[in-house]
């Protein structure tokens, strides 16, 4: 394959990767993306059925599911218990937890699942974290919670660190709250779908055993990003209550 041929090829299906299309539904007058609720919806559905398992016969010596689910609770409350500490961390476990692994199931399912076997009349099937929305609500509900915690904490005497040390530090402590949330929702929406693209360019390039080891970088990176997600959160959490 000549070079001009071979940047040509690379250009179009740059070109036709859907990345700005999606299947839309309108709800009560709200147009919402279909393609993300629907995997959203399924990677709840497999955490409720893993919480399901892992509960039902819960015995004093764990086994199998059990034994799984404790195991990843085990995981996430050391995440909330180092960033937090003794004193605060056990009201935060559930939070934490819920975001690792939400952002978790999300990523996995969109690296594992072949979505792009089911057709859909607009975009396509894939993880729900390359798609900005997302990845806002998750940062601007990370927000609100630090915002909760500082508040319940110290009730309206959390402002005063606006003005801490000197009052000529409040433009750039408001500017700090407000990058927090952008920097944890472009972070993660950026990596995923960096990755889904270059998977899908080299899988139309070339055969599938190159791309494959790709693919399963991908696959460690999803679950990195949802430990990077879940450790920010705590540590803003704990910024607040300090």
């Amino acid at each position: 394959m000549y070079p001009d041929t071979f940047y040509s090829s690379t250009f179009t299906l740059l070109a036709e990767a859907e990345v700005g299309k999606h299947f839309y539904w309108n709800i009560a007058g709200f147009l919402v993306h279909g393609q993300v609720l629907l995997v959203i919806w399924f990677v709840i559905a497999i955490l409720l059925v893993f919480a399901l398992l892992g509960s039902s016969n819960a015995s004093r010596i764990p086994h199998g599911w059990q034994n799984f689910m404790e195991s990843a609770l085990d995981f996430t409350t050391d995440i909330a218990k180092n960033q937090l500490g003794e004193s605060f961390y056990r009201e935060w476990v559930p939070f934490i937890s819920t975001l690792f692994l939400f952002i978790f199931g999300c990523n996995w399912a969109g690296a594992v699942i072949p979505w792009k076997l089911i057709e859909l009349p607009e975009g396509e099937l894939a993880a729900p974290t390359n798609d900005i929305n997302t990845t806002v609500a998750l940062a601007l509900l990370t927000s609100f919670s630090y915002f909760y915690a500082g508040l319940s904490k110290k009730g309206l005497g959390y402002f005063k660190r606006y003005i801490a040390p000197i009052p000529l530090l409040l433009p750039i402590n408001i500017l700090e709250d407000f990058t927090k949330p952008l920097s944890l929702s472009f972070r993660l929406f950026g990596n995923v779908l960096a990755d889904e693209l270059t998977v899908t360019v080299l899988t139309s390039l070339v055969p599938l055993v190159i791309p494959l080891p790709i693919m399963l970088l991908g696959i460690f990176a999803g679950s990195v990003q949802a430990l990077i997600f879940s450790t920010l959160a705590a540590a803003y959490i704990a910024e607040a209550l300090e």
